[in-house]
């Protein structure tokens, strides 16, 4: 779990990024302008600040200045080079244009988390444990062997818990846009890990669309 600080004036969607960090597990706090940002910069602490680069009051790059160090993905409508390369000059971490889907966004999230040691090393759910350094799974400490593609999924459903996950999602995730076999792979591989992990009350099948990891 991590405590990011999302910047953007528009609150839909501010509040949409909100929503979906939240259901991964992250505590989000909310700015709608520059110097509200730059306030709950100065007095608080984040791990990770989602920041807009046109807002009213101060813009991005200035709001960015008083991050002192804090991993900041930009997020942005201007698509220029020129605002790209000035922003990854500055030290930002990652730059992600508008439009964006939440799942490429929370994705980057992640990364960046992961990248700076900000992000958790296991996950636990029932008697399951997940180790993401070690890339092992324990279930009742007892460890599980488990293929590559089946702890890759197992990650992607928990980095995503509590979102629903298209199959096509999954594969394109998991085993890339070059791979030729269907979207079937996936639910071969959700049914052995229901099975291995005893995650049949965990992992819910979302009508017509795929797979969900529940966190309840």
């Amino acid at each position: 779990m991590a405590e990011i600080l999302i910047v953007e004036d528009e609150f839909s969607i501010n509040e949409l990024i909100r929503r979906n960090l939240s259901l991964t597990g992250h505590r989000c706090t909310q700015a709608l302008d520059g110097l509200s940002a730059a306030a709950l910069l100065e007095n608080g602490s984040f791990d990770l600040v989602v920041l807009d680069i046109m807002l009213p009051g101060l813009d991005g790059y200035q709001v960015y200045e008083k991050a002192l160090g804090t991993p900041t993905i930009f997020l942005t409508a201007k698509s220029e080079l020129s605002d790209k390369l000035k922003g990854l000059s500055m030290g930002a971490d990652d730059y992600l244009t508008k439009p964006f889907q939440m799942l490429e966004l929370a994705a980057r999230v992640e990364a960046v988390l992961r990248r700076t040691k900000k992000i958790e090393t296991e996950f636990t759910l029932g008697g399951m444990r997940c180790n993401f350094d070690s890339r092992q799974v324990f279930l009742d400490e007892e460890i599980i062997e488990c293929t590559p593609k089946e702890y890759e999924l197992l990650e992607v459903l928990i980095r995503n818990r509590n979102i629903a996950l298209s199959r096509e999602k999954l594969l394109d995730m998991v085993w890339g846009y070059d791979f030729d076999g269907g979207t079937r792979t996936v639910d071969v591989h959700i049914q052995r890990l229901r099975h291995k992990l005893h995650l049949e009350d965990y992992i819910k099948t979302v009508y017509k669309l795929g797979y969900r990891l529940e966190e309840v």
